[in-house]
């Protein structure tokens, strides 16, 4: 199947979607970020898995997008952001996170994997994504505007080919694997 048949087809998308978040739950699970004391670890600052796994995830998905869009077979949409949004955003993610234990991401897998307490937050996600529909209107016109920034990329913002800053990531990931590692982490 091509990516223009994909891009038409409303069921390809489905399917590609479900196949890419049940793989992206196993390598959760496998990474072990879907566990209790992991994610308190990390919470904690006593283990840095959560941000190996993640970090690994942002090195793999910056050569992809960059190599998809290189390729011409992938396009990128940014959207300008808000201080608002952000602070809005990190505020109920936080109490999600400090109050159960699990990130949006997390909280799937574990679900797949059986543990009923993460059902009750993913109970909780769908409800909150149901308030903040239905609270979007005027949250679009107050506390989603404050303070704008523009839709960039990092490339864009630091005004280098993105090749560039791939490289870094590149370089730089790694050590900070390789210090986290000596440092007992």
């Amino acid at each position: 199947m091509t990516l223009q048949q994909i891009r038409s087809s409303a069921r390809a998308q489905l399917v590609l979607g479900l196949a890419t978040g049940i793989v992206f739950g196993f390598l959760l699970q496998k990474g072990q970020v879907t566990e209790y004391p992991v994610i308190l670890g990390q919470l904690l600052l006593t283990d840095f898995t959560v941000v190996k796994v993640m970090l690994t995830a942002v090195l793999v998905g910056m050569i992809g997008v960059y190599a998809m869009k290189a390729a011409g077979a992938a396009r990128l949409h940014c959207r300008m952001g808000s201080v608002g949004a952000t602070v809005l955003g990190g505020l109920v993610f936080g109490a999600g996170f400090a109050v159960l234990g699990y990130c949006p991401g997390t909280a799937a897998a574990a679900v797949g994997a059986g543990a009923m307490d993460a059902l009750v937050g993913m109970i909780g996600m769908v409800l909150g994504a149901g308030l903040f529909a239905r609270l979007y209107p005027r949250l679009d016109r107050t506390v989603l505007k404050w303070g704008k920034f523009p839709a960039v990329t990092i490339p864009e913002l630091l005004h280098l080919p993105p090749w560039v800053v791939v490289i870094a990531m590149v370089i730089l990931i790694p050590v900070v694997f390789y210090v986290l590692t000596v440092l007992g982490f």
